[in-house]
């Protein structure tokens, strides 16, 4: 099992058991910074997983990869419990 297949299945179960999770995101491209922000995960796929945030006053929809959780662009605070 790779690293990214961990950060998967441990996505997937949270999405599965506690959807509403906490994350840290710094992407430059698309331009996304969020803070300890509360999102919603609406999706958990093979190579991405989706987060609805509320960060500007509307909801939406992200698209985001496992990659950036493995590299710490995107820190999800309940993985590191």
């Amino acid at each position: 099992m790779t690293a990214l297949d961990a950060i998967h299945d441990r996505i997937d179960r949270l999405y599965h058991t506690q959807p509403r999770i906490h994350i840290h995101v710094t992407l430059t491209h698309p331009r996304v910074s969020l803070r300890n922000e509360t999102v919603l995960l609406k999706g958990v796929y093979p190579h991405i997983f989706q987060i609805e945030e509320c960060s500007s006053g509307t909801p939406k929809l992200r698209t985001l990869q496992y990659v950036d959780v493995l590299t710490k662009n995107i820190e999800i605070l309940e993985l590191e419990q």
